[in-house]
């Protein structure tokens, strides 16, 4: 049996001058390597409850426990450097480079340089960034979405077990915002760091989360369990309105684009010749094609409508400018086939090398199986 890497024990926190808690009576414990979500309305207290577990504020009543030591027993600084946190507005500091953010926690602990200098760069390279381009640029020369990735680097500075991010990205722009939820559970599934994940958005919640915990006002919890769990069984009428409509939808991201049959559609390699791609299309009665490059990377779709306009395959068909991977989820690949002038989302695999094509009939499929109980939201799973 695991034993919980973070437990709170009836924790309560009432800050002076105000009558009702802003925690009250809240226990929960996060096991290694999970991610559980707090999420809840605003003011519900989640961060709060993230602030207490690494004693930037003090409980007023109750027990937080960390690797089975009472926290409150413990110098909180050295606490904190066991503990990687990332906030919404990143907190870079503005007046050092990039590689002194992410070295911030390494330095205090006094970590040869050597072994600083080789960490930042394993660091820059796990969440993206080019050591050699990013290393020495500042803050203000950085997109809000490599900013964000920079925070997530310096949080993971010293290898700590346990990573507390309150709203990560929440300042993002959506698409941004989705590949960086994406890139950060490719991340978790090779690290398993023991993560409190704080969100007022329930799809990013059910995304996100190996369990979460739905808060009323005060962090009381209304729910904690499994994402299908909740999406199933709400506890109550509280958990229902603030799931909203749509549960069978937002199960789309419990499931992962891998997951899938992907059709293959016709495939047509540049160079080849008009004819041939006619008969390729006539054959496979699909109605578009994918062209592909000599490296087997997407170029663009393909239809008869484009062959007819065009000599030149290439310059025919239409752009393929939105691309999966298998980790995506099926409601990113959702969200892909809308965008599609095809209707198909293509996926490409690390290199961007072409792998097959979703389609809404494999999407179909999948929401007519739960809601004829072929397939259980319970059994769903989790592949992250």
């Amino acid at each position: 049996m695991t034993t919980a890497q973070i437990e709170l024990r009836h924790v309560s926190k009432t800050y002076e001058g105000v009558e009702e808690p802003a925690v009250k009576d809240l226990s929960l414990s996060v096991e290694p390597g999970e991610i559980l979500v707090l999420v809840g309305p605003s003011g519900c207290g989640k961060s709060t409850t993230l602030r207490l577990i690494n004693r930037m504020i003090e409980p007023s009543e109750g027990t937080i426990v960390y690797e089975g030591e009472d926290v409150t027993t413990v110098d909180p600084n050295k606490l904190r450097r066991r503990i990687g946190y990332v906030i919404q507005q990143v907190g870079l500091f503005p007046h050092r480079t990039i590689a002194e953010n992410i070295a911030t926690v390494p330095e205090l602990l006094k970590w040869p340089k050597a072994k600083v200098a080789e960490r930042i760069d394993e660091l820059l390279e796990l969440v993206g960034m080019d050591p050699e381009v990013y290393r020495d640029r500042y803050p203000s020369e950085l997109s809000g979405g490599q900013a964000q990735r920079v925070g997530v680097a310096r949080a993971l500075g010293a290898d700590p077990d346990v990573l507390l991010m309150d709203e990560p990205f929440g300042a993002i722009d959506p698409i941004t915002r989705d590949r960086l939820q994406n890139e950060f559970l490719r991340l978790q599934s090779t690290l398993r760091k023991t993560i409190v994940f704080v969100t007022h958005d329930i799809d990013e919640a059910v995304k996100m989360g190996d369990r979460i915990a739905i808060l009323r006002e005060g962090s009381q919890i209304a729910q904690l369990d499994k994402p299908e769990v909740i999406l199933a069984e709400p506890a109550d009428e509280f958990v229902e309105n603030f799931l909203g409509s749509g549960a069978i939808l937002k199960s789309l991201t419990l499931k992962r684009v891998r997951d899938i049959d992907l059709d293959p559609l016709v495939v047509l390699r540049d160079p080849v010749h008009r004819g041939q791609a006619l008969t390729a299309l006539a054959e496979s009665g699909s109605g578009y094609a994918v062209l592909v490059d000599r490296d087997n990377r997407p170029v663009c779709w393909i239809n008869e409508r484009s062959l007819n306009s065009s000599s030149e395959l290439a310059k025919a068909g239409r752009e393929i400018s939105v691309q999966l991977q298998p980790e995506d989820t099926l409601q990113d690949a959702l969200s892909a086939m809308l965008q599609s002038s095809s209707g198909h989302a293509v996926v490409v695999d690390g290199t961007g090398r072409y792998q097959g094509c979703c389609t809404i009939e494999s999407l179909a499929h999948f929401v007519v199986g739960m809601g004829n109980g072929g397939t259980s939201l319970e059994t769903t799973g989790r592949s992250a």
